[in-house]
């Protein structure tokens, strides 16, 4: 095992879990609404959906799927129905239902975490990027695995630490009294995302 690759992945991997995106926004949303449990479920739900992209990289069945244009583009567009969903949901959210967000948290944390990860093809392509600039050709199988293992750790600690982190703060205790507000602004922003990825997806 090279451990200088095995660093430099995991940096790498670490600077793009931390980038502002989708995931990220729903992952603090779910902290807001449903507590530390929903966010917690929701950052360990996209981890596994993150790791499964990280195997196929590492075992490179991830050409046969980004070869496959029906596949590809079915993730795509499946991607973009569940940012419009979610969309949806924030944006007609109302203050009345958050009793009932909490009594389901954890299965509606882990599966939204999941979706918003698996059904994302630009992780694949960005795990692909970044295991080509670091796996030796002769490399074995077993140090791929890790170094898949590794970059799925990296993105589940990432997300449920921002959950765990935040939850009983302050800063989430002033969010959850604008709950509303702040769900316009995801659901906004989730939905600008769906619409610019339909629309490459179209052109």
């Amino acid at each position: 095992m090279n451990f200088t690759a095995l660093l430099g992945m995991s940096i790498v991997c670490a600077l793009g879990a931390m980038s502002p995106g989708p995931s990220l926004a729903v992952v603090l949303r779910n902290t807001i609404s449903g507590g530390r449990t929903q966010g917690v479920l929701t950052g360990i739900g996209h981890g596994i959906g993150f790791t499964i992209y990280a195997f196929l990289a590492v075992t490179g069945l991830s050409a046969v799927l980004i070869a496959n244009e029906s596949a590809f583009t079915f993730l795509q567009w499946s991607g973009a129905a569940i940012l419009l969903w979610l969309s949806y949901n924030m944006l007609t959210y109302q203050p009345s239902d958050i009793p009932s967000e909490y009594q389901s948290s954890g299965r509606r944390g882990f599966v939204e975490g999941f979706l918003i990860s698996f059904l994302n093809p630009k992780i694949l392509v960005f795990l692909v990027a970044v295991f080509s600039q670091f796996i030796d050709p002769n490399m074995t199988f077993s140090d791929r695995i890790i170094m898949a293992v590794i970059a799925g750790l990296i993105d589940t600690v990432w997300y449920v630490l921002v959950a765990t982190f935040l939850a009983g703060t302050s800063i989430i205790d002033k969010l959850r009294s604008n709950s509303t507000l702040v769900d316009r602004i995801i659901g906004s922003a989730l939905l600008i995302l769906a619409i610019l990825l339909i629309v490459k997806s179209v052109i």
